[in-house]
């Protein structure tokens, strides 16, 4: 995984804790699933990653 990809997952994955602890301090249901929606999103990329760097490393 390149360094811009994995920073980017990782900014993805902060945006998304820092929306879903907006969405419980003021009760909104939608930015806290819309936070959550963010960090699924962000693990998945750091997975996929993870297994093409496998991948290579096993060719």
């Amino acid at each position: 995984m390149s360094t811009e990809d994995r920073v980017e997952a990782t900014l993805k994955n902060v945006e998304g804790k820092v929306q879903e602890a907006m969405g419980e301090l003021t009760g909104d249901p939608a930015d806290q699933a819309e936070g959550k929606a963010k960090q699924i999103e962000a693990r998945a990329k750091h997975t996929k990653e993870n297994i093409k760097e496998k991948i290579d490393q096993s060719l």
